[in-house]
This record gives C-alpha cells, structure tokens and sequence, in this order.
C-alpha cells in the first residue's frame, strides 16, 4: 500500500476537524471536531510506522499514548459541557464570556476602580 492514500486521508479528516473547530458553536461539535483531528494524528503514526517497518513500533506506540490522552480529554471536556449547560441552559460557545477580559479604560464597570476612588468621588 502507498503512503499516499492514509496521508491524504489524514489532511481530509484533519481538514474536516479544523473546520469544525473554527466553525461550530456547540462545544459538544467542537469537541467531536478535536477528536477528528486527534485520530487524523493517529492515523499518520500508524501508517508512517507501518511504511518504515520500524522495529519498536515507535508509532504504533505513540498512537496507544494519543488515544488514552483523548480518552481523558473527552471525559473532562464532557464534564465541563455538561455543568456550562446546567447552570446557563446553553453550551454555546460564544455566550461563554463571563471568565473574558474586560476592556481598560471604558469606565462602565464601578467595581474595577480602586475603593479610594469611589469614596473621594462620594464625598465630592
């Protein structure tokens, strides 16, 4: 078999998972996104190991470590998802902004000034 074919696979598969990242709003979708291109990984290590008929089975190897790390990925990005989705009733990616930075300097935010501030401001 030519190397060709599982590389080409890989891109596609890897391609579709960018894409999935960068386009999707449901973390779940992302999350599926990241296993496609974890596997897409996997699947260049095997077949670059089964090409160069390496002894140790350095790739194959490899793959074993990529799979247990995206096994426990899966199951903590799951646990995230479902306590966002329980305390907001949406796993929406882009209402996900109360951990963001704010803007300095636009003045709407009365708890970032310092206390001695608002105290002068009051006795003004």
């Amino acid at each position: 078999m030519h190397l060709a074919y599982p590389a080409v696979l890989a891109v596609l598969l890897f391609c579709v998972g960018l894409y999935g990242v960068l386009a999707r709003r449901n973390a779940i979708l992302v999350l599926m996104s990241v296993e496609l291109m974890l596997n897409a990984v996997n699947l260049n290590l095997v077949a670059f190991d089964v090409w160069l008929r390496d002894t140790l089975h350095a790739g194959q190897a490899l793959t074993l470590f990529t799979i247990a790390i995206a096994a426990a990925e899966i199951g903590i990005g799951l646990a995230i998802v479902l306590l966002v989705y329980r305390n907001r009733g949406s796993s929406d990616v882009d209402k996900l902004t109360d951990l963001a930075e704010q803007p300095a300097g636009d003045g709407t935010d009365e708890h970032a000034r310092p206390q001695s501030d608002q105290q002068a401001e009051a006795a003004a």
